[in-house]
């Protein structure tokens, strides 16, 4: 980047940070170095071990995101070797699982018709989440391989998924801070630029990420796009709410049901026993006013006997 000055006198809030998104995306077009900086980083290499990267699919900056060409997920070449599938996830959609498979799938599917298999290159999709995916297990940063769950042997080491947990920064382990990954993840989630420069002062490709967003934050179209994509997070967040909140009625309604019917079919036994017993006693009542009247006709008899003797 050019002249510094701009962002070393930067203060208060960050209009559009790097978890936008569109932000997220246009810095890592706008700056090579960033990109380097970042992909060496979360893949454990050394930056000067990257000699060639490329976006494969890049979107033209400023274009509506409404536009039928904007795609969220950034796919990386690296060393035209090497496949990397990034992408910013902010708000919880419950289906990162999946995505993330697609994602890979369609990535590693790079053979054209007469192509040998060897030729297929290995693929990473790494998801930086503002969320913890795992809530049982949570993790900084995960990475996960196709292995034997018997041996743990690797299968291939041409596909990988790794989610960064922007949320789980004091879990970073030693490794992770010897690549930075844990700076990087503080960068993300800067809010301020007094912040912003704390975080990436000992980290040239860090300070070009900086000086980036902050010429892409004065950029009136690059604001336009990301500020459309902020309200179409806060919409997604707000009918995934209400999704949440009707399933949570569902369940409570269902819960209910459920109680109701334990309830009807306690009070139907209670009731069956209730009959039984009163049957019971009706019963008992009966033969004991049975045994009275034959004794009570005995002693008729009796009396009546008594009494023809004394005549």
């Amino acid at each position: 980047m050019g002249n510094t000055a701009p962002i070393m006198e930067a203060k208060g809030k960050i209009d559009y940070g790097l978890t936008n998104d569109y932000m997220f995306r246009a810095i890592l077009q706008k700056s090579r170095k960033t990109l380097i900086g970042l992909a060496s980083a979360l893949l454990h290499l050394n930056p000067e071990d990257i000699k060639e990267i490329e976006i494969t699919n890049p979107i033209i900056l400023g274009e509506s995101i409404n536009a039928k060409t904007f795609i969220l997920d950034v796919n990386i070449l690296l060393n035209n070797s090497r496949m990397l599938n990034l992408e910013m996830q902010v708000n919880n959609l419950h289906n990162w699982e999946n995505r993330s498979l697609c994602y890979l799938c369609s990535d590693f599917s790079q053979l054209n018709k007469g192509d040998a298999y060897e030729d297929i290159k290995p693929v990473i999709n790494i998801g930086i989440l503002d969320y913890t995916l795992f809530e049982d297990a949570p993790e900084f940063y995960a990475e996960f391989e196709l292995l034997n769950k018997k041996t743990h042997r690797r299968y291939s080491d041409k596909l990988g998924i790794s989610v960064l947990d922007l949320t789980q920064i004091d879990m970073a382990s030693d490794e992770d801070k010897a690549f930075g990954i844990d700076t990087w993840a503080a960068v993300f989630k800067a809010k301020t630029w007094e912040e912003l420069r704390m975080a990436v002062q000992s980290n040239e490709y860090m300070k070009d990420a900086a000086e980036t967003l902050y010429e892409l934050n004065s950029d009136e179209t690059i604001r336009q796009q990301c500020e459309a994509r902020r309200r179409a997070e806060i919409e997604e967040k707000h009918m995934q709410d209400k999704l949440k909140k009707l399933e949570e009625d569902k369940e409570n309604l269902t819960r209910e049901k459920n109680e109701l019917t334990k309830e009807k079919t306690e009070l139907v036994k209670e009731k069956t026993e209730l009959h039984i017993k009163l049957q019971t006693e009706k019963e008992s009542n009966q033969l004991l006013t049975t045994e009275a009247q034959k004794w009570k006709a005995k002693y008729e008899q009796l009396l009546a006997a008594q009494s023809r003797n004394k005549n």
